[in-house]
């Protein structure tokens, strides 16, 4: 396994320069001048020229591609071009807020969405199985912006149960500021999570070990549990495991419409603003925490399936 894990990590290598020379290639080739957006219609030809040189953006195209891969490497992404603070200083103070809804959102809403498919699945057919399908393709279909209006109106303003905006640093200070959003994502996640796991449960129901363990005089409970969730952990592993990565970046609409100071909103200003260098930075950490989130995923197939070898 150590050498599967170091040949994998070196394999990172050629990925973090193909992903960095996509990002340079959208945000410096593609998406034109940058100094034409942030100096507005009417600047002159001098303030660009200046602008270009205090942004570096004077560099011939192949010096800018490594500063670029260097930022990958190292993580020093430089400064703002809107707040000229550090990239890296802003993404600490950015992550404790995102983190702080994400982690427990998901958390929750991965474990109830298990609990809830494996009801359903040992009803399966059953008319507690339909009632939850319902309400799971109800909920999906309704927008996300509907759940937060609804849901700050009634709960925060109209009941007054829970804060509606701002965040206040160390537990449990942030809590009644991150409760209402972080229940909005549960609400919003149950949905597509309990269809899925649902389906990938019914899939191992029907096979033939679980038909030889009912002959073999085992419970309907014991072999859900111990069995059928045991081998379905490979697919739910994946579909877990892979959306870690993107709770970096938090919930952008929640953060935007409850004023969490997170990365998801630090994202949204930067892309409204034009600030290259932020969301340059977001995306290679994204793509960072998917490489080695992607590593994690195959080592935990090991630990789910024994059968599973890494080579």
């Amino acid at each position: 396994m150590t050498r599967y894990i170091l040949r994998r990590l070196i394999y990172t290598i050629p990925v973090l320069l193909g992903v960095s020379l996509i990002i340079f290639i959208l945000f410096n080739l593609v998406s034109g001048d940058p100094t034409a957006l942030l100096l507005g219609k009417n600047a002159t030809a001098k303030q660009m020229v200046e602008l270009r040189e205090q942004l570096g953006l004077n560099k011939s195209l192949w010096l800018q591609y490594l500063d670029v891969v260097k930022s990958a490497f190292t993580f020093d992404f430089g400064r703002s071009w809107q707040s000229k603070q550090e990239i890296m200083h802003m993404v600490k103070m950015g992550a404790y807020p995102s983190l702080a809804l994400s982690i427990p959102a998901f958390t929750i809403s991965t474990i109830l969405s298990i609990l809830i498919s494996l009801v359903v699945a040992f009803y399966r057919g059953k008319g507690i199985d339909l009632f939850i399908r319902i309400l799971c393709i109800a909920g999906m279909s309704i927008s996300s912006l509907v759940y937060i209006l609804v849901f700050q109106w009634y709960f925060g303003y109209y009941l007054g149960w829970f804060e509606i905006s701002g965040f206040e640093q160390g537990f449990p200070n942030f809590v009644p500021y991150v409760a209402l959003p972080a229940i909005i994502w549960i609400v919003l996640s149950l949905g597509p999570d309990v269809r899925f796991f649902r389906t990938i449960i019914l899939d191992e129901i029907y096979q033939d070990y679980v038909r030889t363990a009912r002959a073999k005089g085992l419970g309907e409970k014991t072999i859900l549990l111990k069995h059928v969730l045991r081998n379905a952990m490979i697919p739910i592993i994946t579909y877990v495991v892979i959306q870690i990565p993107f709770l970096i970046l938090g919930a952008l609409l929640l953060e935007s419409f409850f004023g969490i100071p997170g990365l998801g909103g630090m994202t949204l200003n930067a892309l409204n603003s034009s600030d290259f260098p932020v969301v340059k930075a977001m995306a290679i950490l994204s793509s960072v925490a998917y490489i080695l989130f992607g590593l994690l995923t195959d080592i935990l197939y090991t630990v789910a399936d024994p059968r599973v070898k890494l080579k």
